[in-house]
């Protein structure tokens, strides 16, 4: 069985970002802006103004830093499939499992 972590990635470059951190401003990679809607757990493109929160008005620049009092960084669960998490075999086995008839 592969393990799984809870991590929060960029939305701009994927980068796993500290979960924990409310003064981290931007991407230690990249440089976007972290509080933006395109890294709240409540950003949906689907939804009224984008966003899953009952907010006043549209928030123009989803990439942009804003002040909304709703944002959550979003935060997601993986599975680690680096080698050191599990076997190679484990691997494979799962590998074969999903192409079987």
């Amino acid at each position: 069985m592969l393990a799984r972590q809870t991590v929060s990635r960029c939305a701009a470059c994927g980068a796993v970002l500290p979960i924990a951190t409310s003064s981290l401003e931007q991407c230690p990679n990249c440089r976007a802006a972290i509080h933006a809607c395109r890294q709240c757990t409540h950003f949906e493109p689907s939804r009224r103004f984008e966003c899953t929160e009952p907010i006043p008005e549209k928030i123009t620049d989803k990439n942009g830093r804003n002040q909304c009092a709703a944002f959550s960084l979003r935060v997601t669960v993986e599975r680690d499939a680096s080698p050191d998490s599990t076997r190679p075999s484990d691997i494979r086995r799962g590998f074969d499992n999903l192409f079987k008839k």
